[in-house]
């Protein structure tokens, strides 16, 4: 049995006046989009996005998925590995690691890079080397670091690419676990910003590191280089980096009234230039956006279609608030979506990821959440299984009939 195209509209009137439904049942997902409330903010840099952490929404996005050099961006999978590796045990925070002669010429003080200014063939505790490649953008502490996780940096980037497709990450390649130039090496702006929230949401006791603001190590006392650590109330992360082909990029979050940002900007032309875009982005958000309950916990969102079970559909719920960041003094029509594969095949069990459910503001996508089964439906009889299968040849032909020219 295939998966076709639904498209069931459903009118919620239910819903408050600035609120008017319509669900459809369709087949494809789309990628998320900003609200149009951004048409109101321009930024200078060439890439830029910025995310509510706790609603999931974009709020602003300009070319967030054109891929461009991340630069020490970079360091931020880096770090994602090397939190993952504490949390399993397999790397402990006192482990020492041996600083191997490629980590100090490539990435220490002969390199001329930002640099924690380890010596070779010291050993060095994997506590002090996070610290280095967090706060100093240390090149030798990341090689190290990745050398005592895959014993070659080089088998570390496959570790890199590979936790990059497991977390959703399609468009971004990594080549080294420092961010220095490599023509192959690739983020974007949408994915670094997704990447930051993994780091924030996975590893929150970890994520201070990146809120400390200095670091001294061999009597070298170097600052944190993130220019809104200090600077911009509530930030408290994560990472600039810069080389000559990706310009000033910086990844920042910020926490204000309970509410999380996440920021990036990439192809800044100067310091100046990054720090200041990246606060304008922030202080819009913060203040340009009011909070809505779209869909209480629990509560049933729509139906979608059950091929060859006891009951013809099944409800479908976010199993949580569902919420959305609306400008403020806009009223712009709101509808959703319900994306699934569908007639879903019976059994159904509750609790079972079901599709999507694609929250828009006008023509534009704000947020995307799984939705989930609220209810069993067994397998039916034979008679109810012949009768829904007739039921749905008989759409296909309709369908097939209805797309030809």
């Amino acid at each position: 049995m295939q998966g076709t195209t639904r498209a069931n509209e459903i009118q919620l009137n239910r819903r408050p006046a600035w609120c008017r439904w319509a669900l459809a049942l369709v087949f494809s997902v789309a990628i998320i989009g900003p609200l149009a409330a951004q048409d109101s903010f321009q930024t200078t840099v060439r890439n830029a996005i910025l995310l509510d952490v706790g609603t999931e929404s974009v709020l602003f996005e300009k070319a967030a998925d054109e891929a461009q050099a991340p630069a020490s961006l970079a360091k931020l999978m880096t770090m994602a590995i090397v939190f993952e590796e504490l949390r399993q045990g397999r790397l402990l925070p006192d482990q020492e690691v041996v600083i191997s002669t490629d980590a100090w010429r490539r990435g220490g003080a002969p390199s001329r890079t930002s640099s924690m200014y380890v010596a070779v063939n010291s050993r060095v505790k994997v506590q002090d080397l996070i610290r280095g490649a967090v706060i100093q953008s240390g090149n030798d502490a990341s090689i190290a670091l990745a050398e005592a996780i895959s014993g070659t940096e080089a088998n570390f980037v496959q570790l890199m690419n590979k936790r990059a497709r497991e977390l959703g990450l399609v468009h971004s390649v990594f080549r080294n676990a420092t961010g220095l130039p490599d023509p192959e090496q690739r983020v974007t702006a949408r994915e670094i910003a997704r990447l930051a929230e993994h780091i924030i949401k996975t590893y929150p006791e970890r994520y201070p590191v990146y809120s400390e603001r200095e670091f001294t190590w061999n009597n070298i006392r170097q600052q944190n280089r993130n220019p809104l650590l200090g600077t911009y109330n509530g930030a408290d992360g994560l990472k600039t980096g810069y080389i000559e082909e990706a310009g000033f990029n910086l990844a920042g979050s910020a926490v204000q009234n309970n509410q999380r940002l996440i920021v990036v900007v990439m192809g800044a032309r100067s310091l100046q230039e990054r720090t200041n875009e990246a606060r304008k982005l922030l202080d819009w958000g913060f203040r340009s956006f009011e909070l809505r309950d779209l869909f209480a916990e629990g509560e049933a969102i729509g139906d979608v279609s059950v091929f060859g079970g006891s009951a013809g559909t099944v409800p479908v719920t976010a199993g949580k608030v569902v919420r959305l960041l609306l400008p403020r003094g806009q009223s712009d029509r709101v509808s959703a979506q319900i994306v699934y594969q569908g007639p879903v095949r019976a059994p159904v069990r509750q609790g079972q990821e079901i599709g999507k459910l694609r929250v828009l503001r006008g023509t534009q996508l704000a947020l995307e959440v799984p939705v989930y089964a609220a209810a069993d439906v067994g397998v039916g009889s034979l008679s109810q299984r012949a009768l829904q299968g007739a039921w749905e040849a008989a759409a296909g032909w309709l369908r097939s009939g209805v797309a030809r020219p």
